[in-house]
């Protein structure tokens, strides 16, 4: 394979980023985490908040660029974000047991995101699903480069939408699974009311220094993971058939 492949500048770029935000986070594990576990949550000073929130918007930023740079279609742009994604994922891992052996095992509590809520789970799950992310990423490129992409499916229009629909409701079953452990602490308590100024609000901060997350929803986890797969089906189905025509080159 050729350097001048864009899916190598795409690694290449997300390894160098994800070796960036772990080392930002070994900073903040030796200021705030120096001889404790990651749970409960540490008081943070409400600037830090938000300029981690910045940082991880901005981290959102750089790899839908890197799509879009790379790309020169709709369909390549959207690989190449997530083939980025999950090579930055992966790799974010990898740099933090190298520089400080954590985490411990792919069973240890990790918190994913910020945004717009606290995302919290396993280590395991975000591997799996950035995993899943690199094979969806290279069957949309496979298909491209094939060009049956722009070509007209022969089939019904029904597997396009389940393929499609398939891939939108398995991410947000997943979504779910990572947020629903602080969405619900934020119903119970009646924090959403008062959502935009949580990071200042005392009494919301002192709730979660004491909440330790001990159950992930693994069901509901699958359950996306399953219909990805379904959706992944259709998709081939849809657009990988061989007597697709194939577009003519000028």
């Amino acid at each position: 394979m050729k350097l001048s492949n864009p899916a190598i500048k795409v690694i290449i770029i997300s390894i160098a980023l994800a070796y960036m935000e772990s080392s930002v986070v070994v900073y903040l594990r030796k200021i705030y985490y120096a001889d404790s576990d990651l749970f409960p949550i540490k008081m943070f000073d409400t600037n830090i908040g938000l300029t981690e929130l910045g940082r991880e918007l901005a981290t959102l930023i750089i790899l839908a660029c890197i799509g879009w740079m790379c790309g020169k279609n709709r369909a390549q742009r959207f690989a190449y974000f997530l083939l980025a994604f999950a090579i930055w994922d992966i790799f974010y891992y990898v740099f933090l047991k190298m520089l400080i052996g954590w985490p411990e095992s792919l069973f240890t509590w990790d918190i994913l995101f910020l945004i717009p809520v606290t995302w919290d789970g396993p280590v395991l799950a975000p591997c799996i699903v950035s995993l899943n992310l690199i094979v969806f990423s290279a069957s949309i490129l496979y298909l491209d480069k094939k060009n049956y992409l722009e070509t007209k499916p022969v089939i019904s229009r029904r597997d396009s939408l389940i393929a499609r629909a398939g891939f939108i409701i398995g991410s947000i079953l997943i979504l779910i699974s990572f947020m629903e452990d602080y969405t619900s602490l934020l119903m119970k308590h009646g924090y959403l009311k008062d959502f935009w100024n949580l990071l200042s609000n005392k009494d919301f901060m002192n709730l979660i220094t004491n909440y330790i997350p001990s159950k992930f929803d693994w069901t509901l986890f699958i359950s996306g993971e399953v219909i990805w797969a379904f959706s992944l089906y259709f998709f081939f189905k849809v657009y990988g058939r061989k007597n697709l025509p194939v577009r003519k080159e000028i």
